[in-house]
């Protein structure tokens, strides 16, 4: 299946590792010129050498850019669009790890460093790169939630998650008219160069193999297989292909099936 998104721009937060970075390269396999953006300058270098190796026929550049701060992202957007001309393709995947929260442990300061850079920072961008998007009267915006969206587990995760949610509707009812469309994935447990060391521990813990360990942490889902960042990429590929017209403003649920959940 051609994507159709061969020499289009994509701008990807939090592009430095774990499913941003996997996106990056997912799609620069695809012909997509790739605007990576995050904090950690180093990482930023090291992931831009491995998909100028990996596409070397794409343009690939990294940009250091903070998403709570309004200054930074405009201007750094503006610099992506002097850059590469344009941006057809936003993928919204900064974040940080939520830690366990309860109403017994809630902490207000926690909350807020978390809406900061996964609501409104992902809202920062998209007003940043929506009047470029409306120029060219196309665009795909891709917002990288989770699946605690849907659960209690933890309190401030799905506050965070189901804010990200509510945000992607309204973009895409207000963007929709100017042929961007608008989605949310909501990965769940899923693997990522960070998953190793709780894998390591469980394993040491309870005297298992390595794969036995990631099997029981990461593969407790319907299918009963790992789902990597990767797996994940390829979900933000077709959402970014104009093929995928006919979804907008939709939450896509993707950790290989919640067991016990329905949904409708």
């Amino acid at each position: 299946m051609d994507l159709q998104v061969s020499g289009k721009v994509a701008l990807i937060t939090g592009s430095n590792r774990g499913i941003g970075k996997a996106t990056a390269i997912t799609l620069s396999k695809e012909g997509v010129n790739i605007a990576l953006l995050a904090r950690n300058k180093d990482l930023l270098a090291q992931t831009k050498k491995e998909i100028s190796e990996i596409s070397p026929n794409i343009k690939v550049e990294y940009f250091i850019c903070d998403t709570k701060s309004n200054d930074e992202v405009q201007e750094t957007i503006e610099n992506i669009e002097k850059t590469f001309g344009t941006i057809d393709i936003l993928v919204n995947c900064a974040a940080a790890l939520p830690e366990d929260s309860t109403l017994e442990n809630f902490d207000d300061k926690k909350l807020f460093e978390q809406i900061e850079v996964k609501v409104a920072g992902y809202i920062r961008c998209a007003k940043s790169v929506a009047p470029i998007m409306k120029k060219n009267g196309w665009g795909r915006i891709i917002n990288i939630s989770g699946l605690n969206a849907r659960s209690s587990a933890n309190l401030i995760g799905s506050m965070r998650n189901i804010s990200v949610s509510s945000m992607t509707k309204n973009l895409a009812d207000n963007l929709g008219q100017f042929g961007i469309n608008v989605n949310v994935i909501h990965p769940g447990l899923t693997y990522t160069e960070r998953s190793d060391a709780n894998i390591e521990l469980l394993s040491k813990n309870q005297n298992i193999s390595f794969e036995d360990a990631k099997e029981k942490l990461l593969a407790n889902n319907s299918i009963n297989e790992v789902i990597t960042s990767y797996d994940i990429a390829n979900i933000v590929a077709f959402l970014s292909s104009p093929i995928s017209k006919a979804i907008n403003g939709e939450p896509i649920p993707a950790g290989g099936g919640m067991k016990g959940f329905i949904y409708y």
